[in-house]
């Protein structure tokens, strides 16, 4: 990472490449905890920055403006 906040695309996409991983037949048990663990943590990555849309959506439905909580 360069300092910068991935995209919630970004995260997505490697979120379905660790699926990817763990769906493999041939997978340690050691790469599959590692990849398991990676999944969960970009999954609440994912649902933090879904939160954050929300509240940006909520707040422009309610006042009509643009304005981040």
């Amino acid at each position: 990472m360069t300092g910068t906040e991935e995209t919630l695309e970004e995260n997505f996409k490697r979120l379905e490449e660790t699926i990817a991983r763990l769906e493999e037949e041939d997978i340690s048990l050691e790469d599959a905890f590692n990849a398991y663990s990676e999944g969960m943590q970009l999954l609440k990555k994912c649902n933090a920055q879904i939160d954050r849309v929300e509240k940006k959506v909520l707040k422009i439905a309610e006042d009509g403006g643009l304005e981040e909580l």
